[in-house]
C-alpha cells in the first residue's frame, strides 16, 4: 500500500501537509488590516468596512452579557447606529451618554460591553475616576500640563490615552465629583470632537464613545414604594441643579439604570459563577454551588 503523506503541525497549531508552506505565500486584506489595526487600535471590523450587519445586532450581543438594561442598551445602540450612519455631526464624539444609577446596575459593564463589541477588545475602555479631579490643580492632569510645568513631558491623562488609541470607550466615573473647570474642557470635547493637550497637540475625539457615570439621586432609584415615574422626576430634578444646562444638553442620551430584581441577580450570579468555572476547569478543577449559597450570593 501507498505510505501515507507526512504532515507537520505548524506554529498555528493547524496540521499541514510537510510539502505545504507554514507561512502563506499571499498576504490578503485580512491580514493587511489586522496588522494595521494592531498598530492604530482601529478594529479589523472598521477597516473591512463589513460592520454593519453587525451593528444590527447590537442589542442582542449586548443584552446576553448586561443584565436587566435593556432601555439603556437600545438607546446606547439607536445612538451608534445613527453616528456609523452618518446622519450624527461627525465633528463630535461617536456617543456620549450620562448613565445614573446605584451602584451596581451595570453601568461600567455597558461601558466594557461596549468596548468588546465595537472595537474587539475590552481593554479600549479607559476609566478615569472623576473624584481625583475634585481641585482646581488637577485640571492639568487631565490635559497635561503647559510647557515648564512639572509633568509636561508626561501628558493628560485623558488626552494621552486617546491620543494612544482613538478608537475606544472613554469612562469618567462619579463625573459629579469633578471640579467645574473640568466641564469646561468636556463642553469642548463635545462641541468640537477634538482636545488641544499641554504641549500643543490636537487630539481627536471623534471616534470616541464617551461615558459618564454618577450616582446623583441613586436613593430614590432603590425607593420600593415610589412609582418609575417618580423616581425619574426626582432623579432628573437632582441632576439638573448639579449640572448646566448647556452641558447636559450636548449629552446625546441621559440613561437611568433600574434597579435590577432578585431574578436578574440570579442570572448575573449565574454567568459570573459560569465564568469561574471556566477559569477553575483550566486547573482541572470543578466547581460546585448548592441552591442556598446561589441564593445568598
Amino acid at each position: 500500500s501507498e505510505a501515507a503523506a507526512e504532515t507537520v503541525v505548524g506554529p498555528d497549531g493547524v496540521e499541514r501537509a510537510a510539502s505545504e508552506p507554514m507561512i502563506a505565500e499571499k498576504v490578503g486584506p485580512l491580514e493587511i488590516a489586522e496588522v494595521v489595526g494592531s498598530w492604530t487600535g482601529i478594529p479589523v471590523g472598521k477597516l473591512m468596512q463589513g460592520e454593519q450587519a453587525k451593528l444590527l445586532q447590537m442589542e442582542q450581543v449586548i443584552g446576553e452579557r448586561l443584565i436587566g438594561q435593556k432601555k439603556a442598551v437600545a438607546a446606547v445602540a439607536d445612538a451608534v447606529r445613527r453616528s456609523r450612519a452618518g446622519v450624527a455631526d461627525p465633528d463630535r464624539p461617536t456617543g456620549s451618554f450620562l448613565f445614573l444609577g446605584p451602584t451596581g446596575v451595570g453601568k461600567t459593564e455597558l461601558a466594557k460591553s461596549l468596548a468588546d463589541f465595537l472595537f474587539d477588545d475590552e481593554r479600549a475602555m479607559v476609566r478615569i475616576d472623576m473624584s481625583e479631579y475634585s481641585e482646581k490643580h488637577s485640571v492639568a492632569r487631565l490635559v497635561g500640563a503647559p510647557p515648564g510645568y512639572v509633568g509636561y513631558e508626561e501628558g493628560g491623562q485623558l488626552t494621552e490615552a486617546v491620543r494612544r488609541r482613538p478608537y475606544s470607550v472613554v469612562l469618567l466615573d462619579e463625573v459629579e465629583k469633578a471640579h467645574p473647570e473640568i466641564f469646561d474642557i468636556l463642553l469642548q470635547v463635545l462641541d468640537d470632537g477634538r482636545l488641544t493637550d499641554g504641549q500643543g497637540r490636537t487630539v481627536d475625539f471623534r471616534n470616541v464613545i464617551l461615558v459618564l457615570t454618577s450616582n446623583l439621586g441613586s436613593q430614590f432609584l432603590i425607593d420600593p414604594i415610589m412609582s418609575p415615574q417618580e423616581k425619574e422626576h426626582e432623579v432628573m430634578t437632582q441632576v439638573r441643579a448639579s449640572f448646566k444646562p448647556e452641558f447636559l444638553n450636548r449629552l446625546d442620551d441621559i440613561l437611568i439604570f433600574d434597579a435590577l430584581s432578585k431574578e436578574e441577580l440570579g442570572r448575573i450570579v449565574q454567568i459570573q459563577l459560569d465564568k469561574m468555572q471556566e477559569r477553575l476547569a483550566d486547573h482541572r478543577l470543578t466547581l460546585t454551588v448548592t441552591d442556598a449559597a446561589r441564593s445568598w450570593l
